[in-house]
């Protein structure tokens, strides 16, 4: 097949590399020249997906895979075209933010020929395929879809870093607008994946028909809105057992030995592109689901209250010297997409504290790039708040912080051997 995938981003470049990798002609296309350029070239553009150099280093040289600018290089004459481009929330009124993607459609409906299949694979609301997709494409392009072309959703479901052993493990989902569209789908996806033996599934592990755009978009929101709802279950636990002397870790575990409990870790922030943005997406098409509501705002709160009882303890921060560590939303991953590093900076900042942060995986010229002033281990601090799970800094102790009066433990990452004589707030447990 010819294959485009537009958008060459963290997702987009590892699909159109497996599909390239699974034997057929893929052309990828961005709008960041640079981008186009060191693909090219055959060289990864970002770091820290496994494989992913590997790859490129054997499919751009025999042509089976290259990139571009130009939809009209592109999209013309494609069996499938896959969009991967972003969508977002508005921060304040927490509505989707639809203009990359809009803007791909555009571009990919003015060059959109007969006899092709697209399928989106970005994060959308229920309805976004049939009722924003669908018109905008045949208004762009003068075509009928059933009739010259097929549209499908078919969500991505994989993690930075391990993008294509996540291709293998989970079933691929898909939904069209017809039966057609339907079959055209798993046809596709069938011939650029492979998949690992799943004996715990179900069903066979592959491509999974759920029949419609909308049960395919929905089951992307409520698998990762099912993930911020069970951490904020588990921050409320958290706080309530920190509150009354209960080490919540204890009652974490204890539940969770019982197969129908399956509850998540309390944390000090839930970032990355997905859990904190998705659940908002939900909301834009159910705005009755306050459940939802309200643990993405317990969730966003969580600097804040950690920050909170730091000041408590401490009586005052105007003036200390705060480290936060850990600038990435997750342990090691390259990656400060709505991570916890900014609200936290804000709240101690706003206490008058002087706030540096140190992260093992990034430098000092990129923490500056960022808006932070960047700290090196050794030098003198007064309080730390640990942001991040980085396993450089599990056997991280104060004689690395040389004057800590208090250390913040927001991911429980750190011994608690290590911190005798040393305060030390951990969410879920008594200070």
């Amino acid at each position: 097949m010819r294959i485009a995938v537009v958008a060459l981003g963290k997702i987009g470049l590892p699909l159109a590399v497996q599909f390239a990798d699974s034997g057929h002609e893929v052309i990828g296309v961005d709008v960041n020249q640079a981008a186009v350029n060191t693909i090219n070239e055959g060289l990864e553009p970002f770091p820290g997906e496994a494989h992913l150099q590997e790859k490129l280093s054997e499919l751009i040289p025999a042509g089976r895979l290259r990139a571009t600018s130009d939809y009209a290089d592109a999209i013309p004459g494609a069996d499938a075209v896959v969009l991967v481009a972003p969508v977002f929330v508005n921060d304040e009124t927490w509505e989707p933010d639809f203009r990359y993607m809009d803007a791909a459609t555009r571009s990919l409906a003015e060059h959109l020929t007969p006899g092709t299949l697209v399928s989106y694979e970005t994060t959308l609301p229920v309805g976004t395929t049939r009722n924003r997709w669908k018109p905008m494409l045949e208004e762009g392009s003068g075509l009928v879809e059933g009739k010259d072309f097929h549209l499908a959703y078919s969500p991505e479901r994989v993690l930075t870093g391990r993008v294509f052993a996540d291709l293998r493990k989970y079933p691929k989902l898909i939904g069209a607008l017809s039966d057609e569209g339907n079959r055209l789908a798993r046809a596709f996806y069938e011939a650029v994946l492979q998949f690992d033996e799943r004996p715990d599934l179900p069903r066979p592990n592959g491509v999974w028909d759920l029949g419609t755009t909308e049960a395919s978009e929905m089951a992307k929101l409520a698998e990762t809105t099912y993930r911020d709802v069970n951490i904020g279950l588990a921050n409320q636990f958290g706080l309530f057992a920190a509150a009354n002397g209960i080490d919540v870790y204890k009652v974490i575990e204890a539940c969770n030995s019982q197969p129908y409990s399956h509850i998540h870790r309390p944390g000090i922030a839930v970032g990355g592109h997905c859990i904190p943005v998705y659940p908002r997406l939900y909301l834009s098409t159910d705005p009755d689901a306050d459940i939802v509501r309200v643990a993405r705002q317990l969730n966003a709160s969580m600097p804040e209250r950690l920050v909170a009882q730091a000041e408590g303890i401490l009586g005052d921060l105007t003036g200390l010297k705060a480290v936060v560590l850990g600038a990435a939303y997750r342990g090691g991953v390259k990656e400060t997409a709505f991570s916890g590093v900014f609200p936290t900076v804000q709240a101690l900042t706003q206490r008058g504290a002087d706030v540096v942060v140190h992260d093992p995986i990034y430098t000092d010229d990129e923490l500056r790039a960022l808006g932070f002033e960047p700290y090196a281990l050794g030098g003198d601090v007064d309080v730390a708040v640990l942001q991040t799970d980085h396993a450089e800094y599990r056997d991280l102790g104060p004689e690395r912080l040389p004057g800590v009066k208090l250390l913040v433990d927001g991911r429980n990452a750190t011994d608690p051997a290590r911190w005798v004589g040393t305060p030390r707030i951990v969410v879920g447990t008594a200070a």
